[in-house]
């Protein structure tokens, strides 16, 4: 096996996540990614390095899927995943397949990244994206992105708030329960506006979070990282009883996509309390002694 891979698994166990259905493959090898961080107003840049990553070459036949999704209530689906390879995208098309067979709910991230959209040349990143994208879209009960990412899934029409983007695509896709959108507004590399809004389809009405603003974000530790935040916190509040319902369930996700911004890394480290103390304004900063 590949010590480098071996650290990336020790590394999601000791956060306490479930890797008993992880595939390690005799081939491929662990894809990579290399950041340089942005500092004011220079930004920041991202090079991928996952050509022939197993990931992006196994097929879907090699996973289990009722082992993955016995007892399982949700699966959440980046799309990270189809813009790999075309391999990649025929197992998500399989996974969301399985999901839906086995009834558990789908949430897809639509993480458009336009350098990663290269497995089929003849076609610009944003066109190949949005096809592929549009095909995971009959097992979709929860929509997560950011409003450009929301966008590349409807027909052009210029401008609309984030309310009537997300009505747009409730009523293009009758069958997405849910969609929620990260508001970002970056004034430099090392400061941000962060909130997010959650338009619940069954009620019609759309909620956000802060309410009537965005959390300002003066030092950005780390913006990576914090979308995928914002979707696990997310998906954890529409599981929990006290925190389903749509207002609580987005203000949730918000806090968590702020906090996340400063700490380094991917994983937010953040506690179930330290989010809810920033969802009811206390602390500001101070330190908890």
């Amino acid at each position: 096996m590949d010590p480098i891979a071996d650290a990336c698994v020790a590394s999601l166990r000791a956060h306490g996540v479930d890797t008993r259905h992880l595939v390690r493959t005799p081939h491929g090898r662990l894809g990579l990614y290399f950041v340089e961080a942005g500092v004011n107003q220079r930004p920041g840049q991202v090079i991928y390095d996952r050509a022939g990553a197993s990931f992006a070459i196994t097929l879907a036949e090699a996973y289990d899927w009722p082992g993955i999704f016995t007892g399982t209530d949700w699966f959440v689906l980046s799309g990270i995943t189809p813009a790999l390879s075309r391999t990649a995208a025929a197992v998500a098309r399989t996974a969301g397949e399985e999901a839906a067979r086995h009834g558990v709910k789908v949430a897809c991230d639509l993480n458009y990244r336009s350098k990663l959209w290269q497995w089929e040349l003849s076609r610009p990143p944003r066109e190949l994206a949005t096809r592929t994208l549009l095909e995971l879209m009959p097992w979709v009960d929860l929509l997560i992105g950011g409003l450009e990412d929301a966008e590349a899934l409807l027909p052009p029409r210029p401008g609309g708030s984030p309310d009537e983007v997300a009505r747009r695509i409730v009523e293009a896709f009758p069958w997405v329960r849910r969609v929620a959108l990260t508001l970002r507004r970056g004034r430099s590399a090392s400061s941000s506006d962060f909130g997010g809004l959650l338009d619940d389809a069954t009620t019609g009405v759309a909620h956000q979070a802060p309410e009537g603003r965005r959390y300002s974000i003066s030092r950005v530790v780390d913006r990576l990282g914090a979308g995928d935040a914002f979707t696990a916190a997310l998906v954890f509040a529409l599981m929990t009883p006290e925190l389903a319902a749509p207002a609580p369930a987005i203000g949730f996700a918000a806090a968590a996509g702020c906090l996340a911004h400063s700490i380094e890394g991917d994983f937010n480290l953040s506690t179930r309390a330290e989010i809810e103390a920033l969802m009811r304004e206390e602390n500001g900063g101070r330190i908890s002694r």
